[in-house]
């Protein structure tokens, strides 16, 4: 007798650190805050849970859930990326300008996707060779890169309106009733976690961020290790600035302003740390649910577009609050 009394002390006592645990996890906190908004949209517009409103903020974030994945990886090594809107814009050009020259989509495509993994490995080089900041490097990209938009396009922008209808489809089919951009950015999603939480060299990516000295003498290629997140972090860009082109059927020269606030706050919000070392693909991809599940609502409740842009920039304010805090907590 005496013994079932303590398993089941034991088994109520594990019960309750689990829930504890879980209680903890910044993802718990934020899976609550969007079921609340939820169910408060719910009751404040009658078009918040319809399925064209649903599909339309699912397929918003799609795209730029892709530059986050990209984004968060870089944040956990210890770098950030501001030029990530403007890269976004720079793939989408350069493809749908090639693609008026007479190439193959599907090859003006890969050029484009490679032009921005070359971006990301220019601005790597900097950081790592030369030891210039993230901030400053990614900074300066940002402006090239979309001055460089403006001026292949004249700042108009690309209508690409004989783009072939296999190629559209990766931006505008279904598969069943679901969206191929959200397809694949699900798969990207995943594969990107599978490869933080499994593969040794993105393990790495932690060790790294947590405290780059200690990790270089433990034997871990730290420069490596950022110079990899950074070019793969323009690569998802280019990516997504190509997925966004068949979408739609044109190249927008000046898409992706201000992508870089909601990207870093996404990532922010969801876990990711300034200070590096610390974030969740899962928490990342939360915390982008609850920026659009925002911007959908303030739109149905049609709040101007101006209180918008505070209320963005002030979540942001509060999530690097929060990090702020959190971090003298551990240190």
């Amino acid at each position: 007798m005496e013994q079932s009394v303590n398993i089941a002390l034991a088994e109520t006592s594990r019960g309750k650190s689990l829930l504890g645990r879980l209680l903890r996890m910044r993802e718990t906190g934020l899976i609550l805050i969007i079921l609340a908004l939820f169910i408060g949209m719910s009751f404040a517009s009658p078009y918040f849970l319809t399925w064209v409103n649903i599909r339309a903020m699912t397929m918003a974030f799609a795209v730029e859930g892709i530059v986050v994945v990209g984004m968060t990886v870089l944040l956990i090594s210890g770098g950030i990326d501001l030029s990530v809107g403007s890269v976004t814009a720079l793939s989408g050009v350069i493809a749908g300008w090639l693609f008026l020259q007479g190439i193959d989509p599907w090859v003006a495509a890969a050029i484009a996707i490679f032009a921005c993994t070359a971006i990301g490995s220019f601005m790597g080089f900097f950081t790592t060779r030369i030891g210039l900041h993230h901030f400053i490097v990614s900074l300066a990209v940002m402006v090239i890169a979309r001055g460089i938009c403006l001026l292949a396009t004249g700042g108009r922008p690309i209508g690409l309106y004989t783009l072939p209808p296999e190629f559209k489809f990766i931006g505008q089919g279904t598969i069943g009733p679901i969206p191929v951009v959200i397809i694949l950015f699900v798969v990207v999603v995943i594969a990107a976690d599978f490869m933080l939480r499994r593969t040794t060299m993105f393990r790495k990516v932690f060790y790294t961020g947590s405290n780059e000295k200690a990790a270089a003498y433990s034997g871990i290629r730290t420069k490596k290790v950022v110079f990899l997140t950074t070019t793969l972090c323009s690569a998802l860009c280019g990516f997504a600035g190509i997925i966004y082109m068949a979408r739609f059927g044109s190249a927008q020269p000046t898409f992706g302003l201000g992508m870089e606030l909601n990207v870093i706050a996404a990532a922010v919000i969801g876990g990711a740390s300034l200070n590096g070392g610390a974030g969740s693909i899962f928490g990342a991809i939360l915390g982008t649910v609850l920026l659009s599940v925002v911007s959908s609502s303030l739109a149905l409740l049609d709040v101007s577009v101006y209180w918008q842009d505070i209320i963005r920039g002030s979540i942001l304010l509060a999530a690097v609050t929060i990090d702020h805090f959190l971090n003298k907590k551990r240190g």
